[in-house]
């Protein structure tokens, strides 16, 4: 069993930053690709930003690309998403998962492990 806990979340004036964490534990060696998403009220779930385990594969979704940066920890079995530059469009509670997946499936069916999520308010 894997479980992801998030932190860092809170509120910030557009154009400020946060830095997300994801301590995961248990049995972390079988989680391949770990990942960000997001949920805005009123609408889906969708992918943010994505990492294999070596760390030199991330993915992103567009509207992301230049202002977030997805990092991981294998020694502290622990992901990050540093994000600048943050807009309202942002706000949302985001969510950690992992997946065995050996791709980056910006899906979140692909999923098998999620955190509870943390809040993220961007305001203008």
């Amino acid at each position: 069993q894997v479980q992801l806990v998030e932190s860092g979340g809170g509120l910030v004036l557009a154009g400020g930053s946060l830095r997300l964490s994801c301590a995961a534990s248990g049995r972390t060696i079988s989680m391949n690709v770990m990942g960000w998403f997001r949920q805005a009220p009123g609408k889906e779930r969708e992918f943010v930003a994505g990492i294999i385990k070596s760390g030199g594969t991330t993915k992103y979704r567009e509207s992301v690309e230049g202002r977030f940066t997805i990092s991981r920890d294998n020694a502290k079995n622990t992901m990050y998403l540093q994000m600048n530059s943050l807009k309202p469009e942002d706000t949302a509670v985001y969510y950690c998962a992992a997946t065995r997946s050996p791709f980056i499936v910006p899906i979140e069916g692909f999923y098998d492990v999620w955190g509870q999520g943390t809040q993220v308010t961007v305001s203008s």
